[in-house]
């Protein structure tokens, strides 16, 4: 692991009781790898630990479905929000990697000053804490609007070492995203896989990233990444099984009902190692 990069565990401080914001936001494909034209169903979930369960937000709260195939673009919003219950659905008919993304409108909660300032510190938004000491709230309540963006990388068909279309590289206009530099369903046991963390399109550089694996010979592990100057984080592919990686972004709200503004990211693949030639 470069040393540019810091690396820590977990710890248990991250399962705040009692705040929904603590959780993680994520797209979860029933599997990684379909055939052509597979009809594939998307969970949505929340939880801690990478284990979640069913999101209860209304399809009121998206703001857009997208589905980024290699040959095209489609918004799916519209068809899958038509209900008041979230249950996307996607068709993938051509071979490759295809991005699904879901991006949510804002939430609101007040939180009472001790809760708040756990929370942020359980979070890794230290900055935040200081910036309130600056302003001398570290007493009053946190009222927060927070907004969630979800991706998903599912690949079709048989591994190409080759992809021209490369949708999976390509920034999707989200608030906040992971954008892959590596398509993880090309590349092989122990291969380096780099991430940029982009806000409003920019490199964020020093964006805590945590990077949750999960595989079917041990079990699941977490560990923290920060970015660097150009908002990459870059970690090895080392284990088959299930990854997600999430950052969350806090900044001085512009509006009226809140006095922070959270965006939290998330972005799960599959990584099952091609063979060497």
């Amino acid at each position: 692991m470069p040393s540019s990069f810091r690396v820590c565990l977990l710890t248990s401080a991250c399962l705040l009781a009692g705040s929904a914001l603590a959780n993680e936001f994520w797209l979860q494909p029933l599997q990684f790898f379909v055939a052509p034209g597979a009809t594939l169903t998307l969970r949505v979930l929340v939880g801690a630990n990478f284990a979640g369960t069913h999101w209860t937000g209304k399809s009121s709260r998206v703001t857009q479905l997208a589905h980024f195939a290699p040959t095209g673009f489609t918004d799916l919003t519209a068809a899958t929000t038509a209900t008041d219950t979230l249950h996307p659905v996607v068709t993938l008919q051509q071979a490759g990697t295809h991005v699904v993304t879901l991006t949510t409108n804002n939430a609101f909660l007040a939180l009472d000053a001790d809760k708040f300032n756990s929370y942020l510190k359980a979070v890794g938004l230290d900055h935040i804490l200081l910036e309130r000491q600056k302003r001398n709230s570290l007493q009053l309540p946190g009222r927060e609007a927070y907004r969630r963006c979800a991706k998903t990388l599912v690949f079709v068909g048989n591994p190409l070492a080759s992809d021209t279309a490369r949708a999976w590289s390509r920034p999707t206009g989200m608030p906040l995203e992971l954008v892959p530099e590596q398509n993880p369903y090309t590349l092989k046991a122990g291969a380096s896989f780099t991430v940029r963390v982009l806000a409003e399109g920019q490199p964020r550089p020093g964006q805590l990233v945590q990077v949750w694996q999960r595989s079917p010979r041990q079990a699941g592990r977490v560990f923290k990444l920060y970015s660097n100057q150009n908002g990459r984080v870059l970690f090895r592919l080392t284990e088959p099984g299930e990854y997600m990686l999430s950052t969350v972004r806090m900044v001085p709200a512009t509006l009226s009902e809140a006095d922070w503004q959270t965006t939290w990211s998330s972005l799960t693949f599959g990584f099952r190692p091609v063979s060497g030639r």
